[in-house]
């Protein structure tokens, strides 16, 4: 993996031009077509009465220097030019020039394979309970059949979708607003250590650099562009989520979505989705099935329920219909003893998931 300097010459300007890119976001500029605009131009759009200190630092641009706090960082960089570059974000003319990997690049260069299959789980920060066991249910289900999950490692719906991939050690990759060294939010450190650990995080911003609102629709036309299907499982009427459906549709990608309860307010921009026309996704394998064509439903590991014991399956239902802790299972230390051991095997087996609390739900 290598980035040009003319590549990782853009990648910095774009950073030092981060704040006026802000403004011009409050003035309502469509940050889309500040992006694909030439760096002249770029100059000419936002530099205003700075123009002359950002061409003088941009014709002082060492690429020695940025490619050493690259490596400093423990970061890899890939350029548009570079062969594992994923040739799906060149469809746009507003594509990064520099993409900055942390983690596992094979990650990255995994989606330069043509039809390499990838999908974009997102949706709602402040998620509802089941919208969370279904991205997570999602992101666990297409990696586990070799699918690589994108998504943003924000709060809710993102994070849920990226946990799932890691729990069957399947490929996920997270999309960040901020510098690839930089875990945020900040909230999500740990999952962004483990996602670095086994998986790969990405951004199109250099090392440290610490986002602005602009950065996370930026951040959504690289999500959009790395997936061949993108998946809101939540959002409200004015979700970020939707701006990464719509620019995904932009591409002439698929887009689908989970039906939510039609009073809820945060499934109401899915549900909008699905009246529009959006693919209806329930559960990884619609996904696979309508969305990628892959006939994998012998790759997903789950099992079926009828194909349980009767006392696991009757456990499992009782769960099902809230009994949910041992204590609402058992009324002595035996069954207590039995149930626990029954609600394991069905944790094993992928039925239930245990949550704080000691309660445990049912998985997607």
């Amino acid at each position: 993996m290598s980035a040009c300097d003319g590549c990782l010459r853009r990648s910095a300007l774009i950073a030092a031009l981060a704040a006026h890119i802000e403004r011009a976001r409050r003035n309502h500029r469509h940050i889309a077509e500040l992006l694909a605009l030439g760096e002249e131009d770029l100059l000419d759009a936002l530099g205003g009465g700075r123009r002359g200190d950002l061409e003088r630092a941009r014709e002082g641009f060492d690429p020695v220097q940025a490619r050493e706090r690259i490596s400093a960082a423990g970061l890899h960089a890939v350029c548009r030019h570079d062969g594992a570059y994923p040739p799906r974000l060149t469809q746009a003319a507003d594509a990064a020039a520099v993409l900055h990997v942390a983690g596992d690049p094979g990650r990255l260069a995994a989606l330069a394979i043509e039809d390499a299959p990838a999908v974009a789980v997102v949706g709602a920060r402040r998620a509802g309970h089941d919208g969370l066991e279904v991205a997570r249910g999602l992101g666990r289900g297409l990696a586990a059949a070799g699918v690589t999950v994108v998504s943003g490692m924000a709060l809710g719906i993102d994070s849920a979708a990226h946990a799932g991939a890691l729990e069957v050690g399947g490929p996920t990759l997270a999309v960040l607003a901020s510098g690839a060294d930089v875990p945020y939010p900040p909230s999500k450190r740990g999952l962004y250590r483990e996602i670095v650990r086994t998986q790969a995080a990405i951004s199109e911003m250099p090392p440290g650099f610490r986002p602005f609102r602009w950065c996370f629709p930026a951040r959504n036309r690289t999500i959009a562009g790395l997936a061949m299907l993108t998946i809101v499982v939540e959002a409200t009427e004015r979700s970020g989520s939707l701006i990464t459906a719509e620019l995904a549709q932009d591409l002439g990608r698929a887009v689908g979505a989970v039906p939510g309860p039609v009073s809820a307010p945060r499934a109401a921009g899915s549900n909008a989705l699905l009246r529009d026309g959006a693919l209806v996704i329930r559960h990884a394998q619609d996904a696979l099935d309508e969305a990628l064509g892959i006939g994998v439903a012998t790759a997903l590991t789950s099992h079926r329920a009828q194909d349980l014991e009767r006392p696991l399956r009757a456990l499992l239902a009782r769960v099902e219909d809230g009994c949910d802790t041992v204590s609402d299972l058992a009324a002595t230390p035996a069954e207590a003893q039995s149930a626990l051991a029954g609600l394991s095997e069905l944790e094993l087996l992928g039925f239930l998931r245990r949550v704080p609390g000691g309660r445990y739900v049912r998985c997607s």
